[in-house]
Parts: structure tokens; C-alpha cells; sequence
């Protein structure tokens, strides 16, 4: 439904951006673009996959042992490599807003959020989680 004076509604104060990543400074498509959801979703699913690989076989029937081989796996590629396993073969990285390397206390961070999953199901209009957003990173194309 259209206002009266045919004005869209507020924003908040903020001019909303043309695409995700725009008022990041990031550009809309190819390298250095901020990744899109189904390739995140895709990239957390193997590396589901392969952290539970690792859990079957080294960790089976402790509870916790799925959560700490997700956690080392995260943190230890994130901050070595620049991402986790299905982001490396997606084509993703993860950077700080000024894409430079996360460094070492980003990712442990972003990935304690992540396991939480409200903060990363909760997305801001440049699409990237309360987890990316509350460790000043996020996952764009390599």
C-alpha cells in the first residue's frame, strides 16, 4: 500500500543500499562481492558434513565431541587460511570491512556466535549475520 503522498517509507534514517555490501564499500558482483546465501549455506553444510566425518570416527558418543572438532575446524581455517573448508571450495573468504585477514580473536568469536545459530539467522540488510556483524568480519567471493 502506497502513502498518500506516494513517498516510500522511512528507513530509519539511512538510505537502504542497491545491493548487499554496497554501504560496506564492497562491489555488487565478482571477486570481493559479499557472498550469497545459498553458497553459505551450501559451505556450512560441508563443513557440517566433514566435522561430523571426523566426529564419527574419532569422537562418536561423546557430546561434545561434534561441537569442538566444528569450533577448531572454523577457527584454525578461518584464521590460517581465510575460511573454513566449504568456503575454501566454494570460492569464499572471510575478511575484516576493510578485507584484510581476520586475524586470530575474529574468528574464535564469530564462530562461538555461529554455534549459538540465533545470531546467524539473524541478518542485516548487507547479508551478513549478527555473527559477522558482531565480530567486524564478512564472507565475500575469492
Amino acid at each position: 500500500m502506497s502513502r498518500p503522498d506516494d513517498r516510500p517509507a522511512s528507513t530509519g534514517g539511512a538510505a537502504p543500499s542497491r545491493w548487499p555490501g554496497e554501504r560496506l564499500g564492497f562491489p555488487q558482483e565478482g571477486r570481493g562481492s559479499v557472498a550469497r546465501p545459498g553458497r553459505r549455506i551450501a559451505a556450512l553444510l560441508i563443513d557440517f558434513a566433514l566435522c561430523y566425518l571426523i566426529y564419527y570416527a574419532f569422537f562418536f558418543g561423546t557430546w561434545w565431541g561434534s561441537s569442538l572438532v566444528f569450533f577448531v575446524e572454523q577457527c584454525l581455517f578461518i584464521a590460517t587460511l581465510g575460511g573454513g573448508v566449504g568456503h575454501l571450495l566454494l570460492g569464499m573468504r572471510v575478511v575484516r570491512l576493510n578485507g584484510a585477514w581476520a586475524g586470530w580473536w575474529r574468528p574464535i568469536l564469530r564462530t562461538v556466535l555461529l554455534m549459538l545459530v540465533v545470531p546467524a539467522v539473524i541478518w542485516d540488510s548487507d547479508q551478513r549475520g549478527l555473527h559477522d556483524v558482531f565480530s567486524g568480519t564478512v564472507l565475500v567471493k575469492r
